[in-house]
């Protein structure tokens, strides 16, 4: 490892520790306005989503994958059902990975 990449680790780590550390800190004597704080309620659920949907549509990160080809459109779908019918994570986790791996199979 050259010392520009130890460099580089260095200060992504110190920069990193400072912005949680400041909000550790300092965070309990921050107040927003209620409709701030109703916002950030929804970060998550956006990351999440950020995260999760080009994996789900573009799983071989090329063209977008609609079709009942792609494992991962309908394991994401069986998902999405389980979650909004029971609101439970382990059934919507166990569900939905039975769900995509069945699917691949039966793929082949």
């Amino acid at each position: 490892m050259t010392p520009q990449e130890i460099a580089l680790i260095a200060g992504m780590a110190l920069i990193t520790f400072a912005i949680r550390y400041t909000l550790f800190a300092v965070g309990h004597r921050v107040r927003f306005t209620p409709w701030v704080a109703q916002g950030l309620n929804y970060v998550p659920v956006a990351v999440l989503t950020a995260i999760i949907a080009p994996a789900m549509l573009k799983p071989d990160g090329g063209q977008l994958d609609l079709g009942m080809d792609n494992a991962y459109l309908v394991g994401g779908i069986v998902a999405i059902v389980l979650a909004a019918r029971w609101r439970n994570l382990l059934v919507t986790i166990i569900g939905a990975l039975l769900c995509f791996f069945a699917w691949r199979w039966w793929l082949g």
